[in-house]
């Protein structure tokens, strides 16, 4: 394999479209791409019968528009090339307007009431700036997707406009400051993906894995992680060749996937990419959720995205690296070797520190979902608290700005590790927080609270928005100002002072920080149905709609969806494990309390003593009895909770408050049982046998 010749080998990329584009249409569709500005249609024309060659002779037969719908996940209607003749033979057409518009059926993804049921038309528009690429014998097209009357349906919509937003107003910012020659500033982004890999037919035993994702009952199995010898450890030769698979595969797609490792939780890995632009790194990282969930099969292993798919053990997540940069190559999150020194900087840094304090809720209903509930505040993620981790360099930087002026930036020094077989080398300015949800690592930030499962699209264009709207606040003073660099120094010292608050380099997982956090006055959103109420706040709304990423409407269907999906989700759930309760938990555990029956009048029989037999059979009759108990619990909670239509969010509510906690009161009984039922009758594979077969 040569891994220069397959990469982006099958991707309509910017190589592909230098070599094959007329000269004139090329430069006109690149000054698009680069500047924004608008389509030509008759460059549109010409591009789309070029792809369509290129992707005939890559083997495609049909294209798609590839969009992402409310559903979190990607969604795509495959047609073919064919246009008859009248001779009864066909020919292979493409145009320009099947190149920029589709006619998706709309009326059957999430809308959140901006569409009725027999509103079907909407628009999928072709995502210039996100190359197309062919799979599966398919031209795929990224796509954004809205209602015939305009509204957002998807992810990608709002993305992308809020990359036009940050880019007007870091603009503005930089032209203040004096750069005249910046055309554009876009937002990069590296997301890290967590993933566990099982075996297909243990897998397949699991119902509860089958359809909600995740182990709805499982005791603890006697190792987990506790010997933290997974983590970066030797890749076992079954997941190196779905690893290899995978790379390959995602390379062919031109998705840069960088490192890959063990993580922590046995039988959970991690996947990296090279940063890219932020609305093609959330292709990407749907394409790489695709690809594992498909590879995976081809080594007879399921790849899970559930946020915690086991408990008792780490679950995973998706760190989210995000910067901004401009078309010169210049990251503006980058702090130089004086970074106290960097007027630029400072000023950008302030407007991330200010967005993420003033914004806070927002950003944290960014990264809600039910998987995430599990996740976020266990001793393995960040908390529900949202804050910055800016590190030793930085911190000194502000204090002394704070305290008057800043004279000095601190340096990490030189490593020496004391021995004259290895080298020495210069020590970067601070430490590495992994606590923290929201971390500065050198010259960008890392959200680390982003779901594993979770599109990263909607963090991105909540990140994008809320420093849009900082830097929006610092043009309009900077544009007024008559000493524009005392004007940004002011700036700076402001968000100092006010914002602050939210910058925190310790221990996030201490039960110390919640009762600081607590006095510092920052919000603890603990759960998703608590989180969503974000959307809707009046001042949420009115950023969204300033910067036209989404409008009141969009944003209160949003809420809606939110709600729907947990409660959804919640009860699919539930009725899952009422099912496994009664057609397989019940019916072993009371085949084996027979047969433990039957032992003791054998045992009688014989010499009289079944003390230790009578007592197992006892501490088992206690549990199912108790099992049942809450079994029926379980049944009703779901009922009342069903019953509450209308109000999604009092129906969300009720299933947190009454079915989540049901659930969890009768997983403590099945785990209890699991612990003591004989191997043989236990009706599903174990986490021992999930967690430690490959």
């Amino acid at each position: 394999m040569n891994l220069t010749e397959i990469y982006g080998n099958n991707v309509f990329n910017d190589q592909v479209m230098r070599q094959t584009l007329p000269k004139e249409i090329y430069k006109s569709l690149r000054q698009t791409i680069e500047e924004g500005l608008p389509l030509d249609p008759q460059v549109a024309e010409v591009v789309a019968s070029v792809m369509k060659d290129w992707a005939i002779d890559k083997g495609a037969t049909h294209f798609t528009h590839w969009f992402q719908p409310l559903t979190g996940i990607t969604a795509e209607k495959h047609d073919s090339f064919i246009s008859p003749t009248p001779d009864g033979r066909v020919i292979l057409e493409f145009s320009g307007k099947e190149l920029i518009k589709g006619e998706p059926d709309a009326s059957s993804f999430p809308s959140g009431g901006l569409r009725a049921t027999f509103e079907a038309r909407g628009y999928t528009a072709w995502d210039y700036t996100s190359p197309a690429f062919v799979k599966d014998g398919t031209l795929y097209i990224p796509t954004a997707f809205a209602s015939y009357t305009g509204e957002a349906l998807d992810k990608k919509t709002p993305l992308l406009r809020s990359m036009d937003a940050l880019n007007r107003q870091a603009l503005r910012v930089l032209r203040a400051l004096g750069n005249k020659t910046v055309k554009r500033v876009t937002t990069t982004v590296g997301p890290e993906q967590e993933y566990f890999l099982i075996d297909k037919k243990l897998f397949d035993e699991r119902q509860d894995l089958i359809l909600t994702g995740r182990t709805l009952f499982g005791a603890k199995p006697p190792k987990g992680q506790e010997l933290e010898d997974h983590y970066f450890g030797q890749i076992k030769d079954r997941v190196a060749a779905f690893m290899a698979d995978v790379d390959t595969e995602l390379w062919k797609l031109g998705v840069a996937a960088k490192t890959e490792h063990n993580e922590v939780a046995p039988s959970q890995h991690e996947l990296a990419p090279i940063f890219s632009t932020t609305n093609i790194a959330t292709d990407h990282n749907q394409l790489t959720m695709e690809t594992m969930r498909k590879v995976a099969l081809r080594h007879g292993l399921v790849c899970l995205l559930h946020e915690k798919p086991f408990a008792g053990i780490n679950g995973s997540g998706k760190h989210n690296n995000w910067s901004m940069g401009t078309n010169e190559g210049q990251n503006l999150l980058d702090p130089g070797k004086d970074p106290h020194q960097n007027a630029q900087f400072l000023l950008f840094l302030s407007a991330v520190i200010k967005a993420v304090d003033e914004y806070a809720e927002i950003l944290r209903m960014s990264a809600a979902s039910p998987g995430n509930d599990h996740r976020l505040g266990a001793n393995e993620a960040p908390p529900a608290i949202i804050s910055i981790f800016l590190g030793e360099q930085l911190t000194d930087i502000l204090t002394q700005i704070e305290a008057g002026g800043a004279t000095k930036s601190k340096s990490g020094g030189t490593m020496n590790l004391g021995a004259t077989a290895l080298p020495s080398w210069a020590k970067d300015s601070t430490d590495r927080n992994r606590t923290s949800p929201f971390a500065f690592t050198g010259n960008k930030f890392e959200f680390r609270m982003v779901g594993s499962m979770q599109s990263i699209a909607q963090a991105n264009f909540t990140l994008n928005t809320i420093v849009a709207e900082s830097l929006s606040l610092f043009a309009d003073r900077l544009e007024k100002a008559a000493d524009v660099q005392k004007e940004s120094a002011s700036i700076v010292l402001e968000v100092i002072r006010k914002n602050k608050r939210v910058i925190f380099n310790g221990n996030n997982y201490s039960e110390d920080w919640v009762v600081e956090a607590k006095k510092r006055g920052l919000p603890n959103i603990g759960n998703m149905v608590d989180a969503i109420a974000a959307i809707t706040a009046e001042k949420n709304v009115a950023v969204m709609g300033k910067h036209g990423v989404l409008s009141p409407v969009e944003m209160e269907s949003r809420a809606e969806i939110q709600y729907e999906i947990y409660i959804k989700t919640i009860n699919i759930e539930a009725l899952t494990m009422v099912e496994m309760a009664k057609r397989r938990i019940l019916p072993a555990v009371l085949n084996y309390k027979g047969d433990l029956a039957s032992s003791i009048t054998a045992i009688m029989a014989v010499d009289g003593n079944t003390e230790v037999e009578t007592a197992l059979f006892a501490q088992i009759s206690q549990l199912v009895r108790s099992f049942s108990n809450n079994l029926t619990a379980l049944e009703e909670a779901v009922k009342t909770a069903a019953h509450l239509h209308g109000d999604a969010k009092k129906q969300a509510e009720a299933y947190r408050d009454l079915v989540f906690k049901a659930m969890a009161e009768l997983r403590k009984d099945a785990d209890m049982l699991e612990t003591m039922v004989d191997e043989d009758y236990w009706p599903m594979p174990t986490y021992a046998k999930l967690l430690f077969n490959l």
